[in-house]
This record gives structure tokens, C-alpha cells and sequence, in this order.
């Protein structure tokens, strides 16, 4: 039994450092920031202007921020638009912007219903917080008809940068329908 274990961890090894499927870290793992999709935000929120019946911004990224995701939902929750970004400390930043009341794309984003926890000003804006899921922050403002939410998991200089880039974005022209 003892040799028949051994030919076993024998294949093992030789498979698992031929396809390169598993490493050693004893330091934790690590993630490649580099590996993470990239997107084209701006077209992205260009089409989603057109289709949506909301004032979209298009905000303009700090150096050094790419978007990597970008999607539009519904499915029993209000209509949203959505990009996530990564800074370049490697946390994440999601804007979201859509026509409902705060507290339910609150609801929507983060899926509680959560009480404020008090305002912040960025950007000329004032963002009122919630909590957001597991240990996000969330920062909410009405911009013009549009109901924009910040969330993720960089830190407070991070989500005034993102804050005063959409607020100073343009509106993107919608289709006349």
C-alpha cells in the first residue's frame, strides 16, 4: 500500500509541474493586476446611453486606473449601468448609475437594505455612506436624474478621486426615442 501511495504522488507531482496547476506561496497568494480583463468603458457607457432612459457620465480615470468589467441589469432590480475599476494598488472600484431611489440601488448593489451612516462632499457632490458587503464602503449622490453609487475596496482618497471624476464628466447624449 505504501509503494502504491508513492507511484500515486509520483503522477501527481509529474502532472501538477507539467500543466503548472498549482505553486508554492508560502507567502499567500498572489494575484497578477496585469492579468484582469481590460474593457472600453467609454464605449461601453456610450451604448448603454443610447438604450437607457437616465443621464449616464462618462468619468475620465485617474492615471493609472483601468476599467476590466461592464454590464447593465435589471432582473428584478432597477435598471443599472456598471463599470469596475482597478486603481493601481491593485483594489477596485465599482460606479454604478441608474433612475432609482438610493436606498433601493442600495438595496440592489448590495443586496441589504442598509440605513446611511453619514454624508462625505467630493467632487462638489455630497455622497451620503451605507455599508456595503463584505467591509466595501458605498457612497451614494444624486447627479442631475441619475442616481450614482460608488463602491468597492479602495480607500477614502481613491473613492473622492472616482467621485470627482463623475461628477465633473460629461453627460453622454442619449437616443431620442
Amino acid at each position: 500500500m505504501l509503494i502504491s501511495l508513492l507511484v500515486l504522488t509520483a503522477i501527481v507531482g509529474a502532472v501538477l509541474g507539467v500543466t503548472r496547476a498549482c505553486t508554492f506561496s508560502p507567502g499567500g497568494p498572489t494575484v497578477d493586476p496585469n492579468s484582469a480583463p481590460t474593457v472600453d468603458a467609454a464605449a461601453e457607457l456610450r451604448a448603454a446611453a443610447r438604450a437607457v432612459d437616465f443621464e449616464l457620465r462618462e468619468p475620465a480615470l485617474p492615471s493609472g486606473w483601468r476599467a476590466n468589467s461592464s454590464g447593465s441589469g435589471q432582473a428584478g432590480a432597477p435598471v443599472t449601468v456598471r463599470i469596475g475599476l482597478l486603481t493601481p494598488a491593485g483594489t477596485f472600484l465599482q460606479v454604478s448609475q441608474s433612475d432609482a431611489a438610493a436606498d433601493e440601488l442600495v438595496a440592489a448593489e448590495t443586496g441589504e437594505r442598509a440605513a446611511a451612516t453619514g454624508t462625505t462632499d467630493a467632487g462638489g457632490a455630497t455622497w451620503t455612506t451605507y455599508p456595503g458587503r463584505r467591509g466595501e464602503a458605498v457612497w451614494v449622490a444624486a447627479l442631475g436624474g441619475t442616481t450614482t453609487l460608488l463602491t468597492g475596496t479602495a480607500g477614502e482618497m481613491e473613492f473622492a478621486q472616482l467621485a470627482a471624476a463623475v461628477v465633473a464628466a460629461p453627460v453622454l447624449p442619449r437616443q431620442t426615442r
